[in-house]
Order: C-alpha cells, then structure tokens, then sequence
C-alpha cells in the first residue's frame, strides 16, 4: 500500500533526522536507508531529499561534510547537529501525541498503541 504524499510530506524531515542520530549519511545512502527500513512504502527522490536536506542544514538541524575516500567518488555527509537533536526529540514526541490522539479518535489499536 502506498502512502499518500500529504501524510509522508509532514514526517521526511523527522524520518531523516531519526536516521542520522544513528550515524552520518550521504544522500543517496539515505534514500536507500529509508526505502529498506520502511519495506518500500516510502521512496524518496533526490528532488524530494536534497531540497530538504539543504533546508535542514540552513536551519542549523544538520551539518555537511565532504569525504572521498581512496578508490571512490567524493562524497557529501551529514550529520546532525545538537540543535537537531533537540529538534528530533520535540518531533517524536509530537509524533507521538498525534498518532495516539489519531488511533483514539478513528478507534484502532494498531502497533502497539492503546487508545486510552
């Protein structure tokens, strides 16, 4: 089942900071993190990915870095900042908030989330 862009729209930046609290990531490596981790329900652009990755980075959320590596293509990581931390655990508890006040209202109990 594909997901609607109006829902995935409101999450990318919150999945792309949780991926690089992890450990930093070049672009491409994220599209492949987050299609493999999600079992292909999100697919990712490039021209989905770099325009956000640029605004998370002009927001002080990620920084950037320039590796190349013997024998490879030089590549652009990122990383996430303090302040991107701080950003990505406001989002997951928003996030949290939201989808069990969603899972009450439309009645369900679905990934382990009790509608109390």
């Amino acid at each position: 089942m594909k997901i609607s862009k109006e829902l995935i729209n409101g999450s990318t930046g919150t999945l792309v900071l949780s991926l690089l609290e992890e450990r930093s990531m070049y672009g491409y490596e994220l599209i492949k993190e987050i299609d493999k981790k999600s079992n292909g329900i999100f697919e990712f652009k490039e021209g989905t990915l770099y325009p956000l990755l640029h605004s998370l980075e002009s927001d002080g959320y990620l920084e950037s870095y320039w590796d190349s590596r013997e024998g490879k293509r030089k590549r652009k990581y990122y990383s996430i900042t303090h302040k991107g931390k701080k950003e990505l655990a406001d989002k997951k508890e928003e996030w949290t908030i939201f989808s069990k006040t969603v899972n009450k209202i439309i009645g369900g109990n679905t990934y382990g989330f009790n509608a109390e």
